[in-house]
């Protein structure tokens, strides 16, 4: 008897579930209304009642299929087919794949888009299962709960648990990527590799914690005021973002869906090299005049900034030419950050008290910055921020002389265009500038 009041009693708590989730979806629908559209409202209060609503997801839900492996992430208009697999246990636990996640992964769904409410009905929590689980396992809770009629409710569950099955053969694609894989008999494998959309949604899971978390944000902002935090953060350097699924990141599954289109991706490059000597902007007044310029990026980006405004002198300016134009200003004034982040982190403090050093104040409060705090003369000599304007004009100054040619001279509208670009980039620059 107990059990049975422990079912009747779960059964409840999954309908009142249903029944929450159906109203959800219904709310905005009919705020979208007018007044006076009384059978279009009526129409979508019958289709949101349970059992109209369910019946119909029943018959949706051959639509979509629950995979870890979608073939659409390699083109989006391949139809073959997507897999569902745990992963290899027998595989090496430095190799990452979908065994790394060790049970734990997110489920994705692939194909119509229009299905997908069918996906997140499934996702369901009751009791610590999902609506998907208990259909899998036959619950009797469930199926009490989807309807009165047994034999309605069972067809609707055996519906609903072929939703991680596979759609038919298994086939690739002429728009799928294909390797042919050597044997040692002289035959081979086509093998067409599919991207494990579950390890990339716990990628990017981490990364996102790892760089917006509140905890990852106070333990910067700890460092940044030479402070302890009991939690520390980690920095990805050269993340590259790729995309999917342009406007529409949901045709290519539901957990594309939720990352925005996004798949980050490590940077797997070799390490830079760095001279452990470390020599200081000395006998000169400004880093612009003897030090960043000879900087061998600075040398590349100004020289490739430099030829390309001298190519395009004559021409009519177009959407890709300022583009360019403005990626290779951002990364030079990228180089501006990272000569100042190398001094930090490469000089001991107080370095600029050195009697060679003729930098100019403001740069020496930028390049040095904890000097103030051991010179209390030095830290009273440069208050607020003002500093940051110098720097900037600094670098104006020397990218305006290292620029100018005789085929890039500007005339009156090329130079209120190149103006305006280098004013927005310097504003950014200076929104950077450390101010520890």
């Amino acid at each position: 008897m107990a059990h049975s009041e422990s079912a009747t009693e779960e059964s409840a708590h999954i309908l009142s579930a249903i029944q929450t989730f159906l109203a959800e979806r219904l709310r905005p629908k009919l705020d979208k209304l007018k007044p006076d559209e009384h059978e279009a409202r009526q129409a979508l209060i019958e289709a949101h009642r349970p059992p109209t609503w369910i019946a119909d997801a029943a018959k949706r839900v051959g639509q979509i299929q629950q995979v870890t492996h979608a073939i659409k992430f390699t083109h989006p208009s391949a139809s073959g087919s997507s897999l569902s697999h745990g992963g290899n246990p027998a595989a090496d636990r430095l190799e990452i794949g979908t065994h790394s996640l060790e049970g734990e992964a997110a489920a994705d769904v692939v194909g119509n888009a229009a299905a997908l409410d069918v996906y997140k009905f499934l996702r369901l929590r009751v009791d610590g299962r999902s609506l998907l689980e208990r259909a899998i396992a036959r619950d009797p809770a469930l199926l009490t709960a989807l309807d009165e009629d047994e034999a309605l409710a069972a067809a609707w569950t055996e519906a609903f648990a072929a939703l991680p099955q596979p759609k038919g053969q298994p086939a690739s694609h002429k728009l799928a990527k294909q390797l042919y894989w050597p044997l040692a008999a002289g035959g081979y494998h086509l093998v067409s590799p599919l991207l494990a959309s579950p390890v990339s949604h716990a990628l990017h899971w981490r990364i996102s914690r790892d760089r917006f978390s509140d905890e990852a944000k106070a333990a910067r902002e700890a460092r940044r005021n030479g402070k302890p935090h009991p939690e520390g953060y980690r920095d990805y350097p050269d993340l590259a973002i790729q995309s999917f699924g342009g406007s529409k990141p949901q045709n290519i599954s539901q957990l594309n869906s939720e990352r925005r289109g996004e798949n980050l991706l490590l940077a797997s490059l070799p390490p830079l090299w760095e001279s452990p000597t470390l020599r200081p902007p000395l006998k000169t007044d400004s880093v612009f005049l003897r030090y960043y310029p000879y900087r061998r990026e600075v040398r590349r980006l100004s020289k490739v900034l430099k030829d390309y405004l001298s190519s395009v002198a004559h021409r009519r300016r177009n959407m890709h030419m300022r583009y360019t134009r403005a990626t290779l200003l951002s990364e030079l004034a990228d180089e501006v950050l990272n000569m100042a982040a190398e001094l930090h982190r490469g000089l001991e403090p107080g370095w600029t008290a050195q009697p060679d050093c003729h930098l100019r104040l403001a740069e020496q409060r930028w390049l040095d910055p904890q000097r103030g705090e051991m010179d209390d003369a030095f830290g009273a000599r440069i208050t607020g921020d003002g500093w940051k304007d110098e720097v900037c004009k600094g670098f104006a100054i020397w990218l305006n002389s290292a620029l100018q040619t005789d085929k890039t001279a500007f005339g009156e509208v090329e130079a209120r265009e190149w103006e305006k670009v280098l004013k927005q980039e310097l504003k950014l620059l200076r929104e950077e500038l450390a101010d520890d």
